[in-house]
């Protein structure tokens, strides 16, 4: 009857059980093992747990941590047939307290687990939802997510200028998107149907400046095209012309580009006739030009030609409420160009929102973009971020500090201790009287004689 039973137990057992013996050799089993384990009850029995360990049935194996431990232990397990399983191991002992059976639950959580998996991807879509129709209310360009009141005010001024011919000037660190709002300077024009021309001063090398900013005539110099070359200045005719990392302008060139600013007109290198450009001036810099002319590295009748309307373009990190709904746009955006279906998971959303973007825009879309191509599942999880392995490395450091302290038998009340007296220190050598001492602390004087008298600070 007790044999009945038991058979009965194992066959109606939803879990998967597994009875061995002291030495891990397997007496029993259920029947539902095909399903979790993909062996039926025959293939199982009179095998060991480390033989089914190491052909990777039992991944790693419940029984064989309950040999070591001599305890219940419970563990996550990844089976050949793609399951995962909770796996729980109970020893038995006998009336002399020798360990003579262990028996192991199984139970399928994959089910559970892509339940969860749709869960997180049905939370991070109302997010996107929820963000979609507030950058719907909001005003926000093709190239760019405005949400916070910075970047509004920033947008408010691009608005305002953008149909005018009055020079702008764009400051701001590397990667904040100088480029775009340039662009959008452009594109609110009445020159946006003619040429938007852009020039990059810090990667022309100054030998070659003039004849890609001026153009040259044909034969005009030792390897000079035979046709001739168009300048830069002269394709933005009608248009607008965009001189960005306008800093790295060599002093020669910053002369012919504010006689250019001042005439109208544009002189190619081997010519003498000078011909009539109308376009309109948007220069970019991260440099500090006031300080460049200081210094005479840039010149002052430029910088005052050029500095009609600055715009400032605040980093990331001064503008959080951009951060999430960026991270959407661009990640749409890199799912749309390579075909992919990825998403945040919550807790990596959160950390990409806090990260302090250093590179600004620019980091943010190379990051994005590498996660989109790198990750195997669809999900982006906080392991998948590249500095996700600094966030733990600090959070250990954190950890074995508070490990060290209680290592060297130091309590609660003895390091707020140690900390009062490093504040009393401070306050001493910083203050004149024990009265000053009293309101740099936010105590009474006679406390703060109590408390040098204490630990002895003279």
């Amino acid at each position: 009857m007790i044999e009945r039973e038991l058979e009965a137990i194992l066959h109606a057992s939803n879990d998967n059980i597994v009875i061995t013996d002291e030495k891990g050799c397997i007496l029993r089993a259920s029947q539902n093992c095909r399903d979790i384990y993909g062996y039926d009850v025959p293939e199982l029995v009179g095998q060991t747990v480390y033989e089914l360990q190491d052909r990777g049935i039992f991944s790693p194996s419940v029984t064989i941590e309950v040999l070591k431990k001599k305890k219940e232990v419970q563990l996550m397990q990844k089976t050949e047939t793609g399951k995962v399983v909770m796996a729980t191991g109970i020893p038995v002992y006998d009336e002399y307290q020798c360990m003579k059976r262990v028996i192991s639950f199984s139970h399928d959580l994959t089910e559970l687990q892509r339940l969860k998996e749709d869960y997180q991807q049905l939370e991070v879509k109302m997010k996107t939802y929820q963000l979609e129709m507030e950058e719907l209310r909001e005003q926000q360009s093709n190239e760019m997510v405005i949400r916070s009141q910075a970047m509004k005010k920033v947008w408010s001024i691009i608005s305002r200028v953008a149909d005018s011919d009055a020079t702008v000037v764009l400051l701001g660190e590397s990667g904040v998107g100088k480029t775009a709002f340039a662009r959008a300077l452009h594109y609110g024009s009445e020159r946006k149907e003619e040429p938007f021309i852009e020039i990059n001063c810090g990667a022309i090398p100054a030998s070659l400046f003039e004849s890609e900013m001026f153009g040259y005539e044909a034969g005009s110099f030792t390897g000079a095209s035979t046709k001739g070359k168009i300048g830069k200045v002269e394709l933005a005719h009608n248009g607008t012309l965009f001189l960005d990392e306008i800093g790295e302008l060599p002093l020669d060139m910053q002369v012919k580009l504010l006689k250019v600013l001042q005439e109208k007109t544009v002189t190619k290198i081997g010519s003498e006739r000078a011909k009539y450009v109308n376009f309109r001036l948007i220069v970019a810099t991260n440099q500090p030009l006031e300080e460049m002319v200081k210094k005479g590295t840039f010149r002052e009748d430029l910088f005052y030609r050029l500095h009609v309307i600055p715009i400032t373009i605040p980093p990331l990190r001064e503008r959080k409420e951009d951060i999430a709904a960026l991270l959407y746009h661009v990640l749409h955006k890199q799912n749309e160009k390579y075909k992919m279906k990825k998403f945040f998971h919550a807790e990596a959303l959160d950390i990409l929102v806090e990260h302090p973007w250093p590179g600004n825009v620019r980091e943010l879309e190379n990051t994005i973009e590498r996660l989109v191509l790198t990750t195997d599942e669809n999900s982006i999880s906080p392991k998948d971020l590249p500095f996700y392995t600094e966030k733990i490395k600090s959070d250990k450091e954190e950890w074995e500090t508070l490990d060290t302290l209680t290592s060297q038998g130091m309590t609660l009340q003895q390091a707020l201790a140690e900390v009062e007296k490093n504040w009393l220190i401070r306050a001493y050598r910083q203050c004149q009287t024990t009265y000053e001492m009293a309101n740099a602390l936010g105590i009474s004087q006679p406390t703060v004689v109590r408390r040098l008298r204490k630990y002895n600070i003279k």
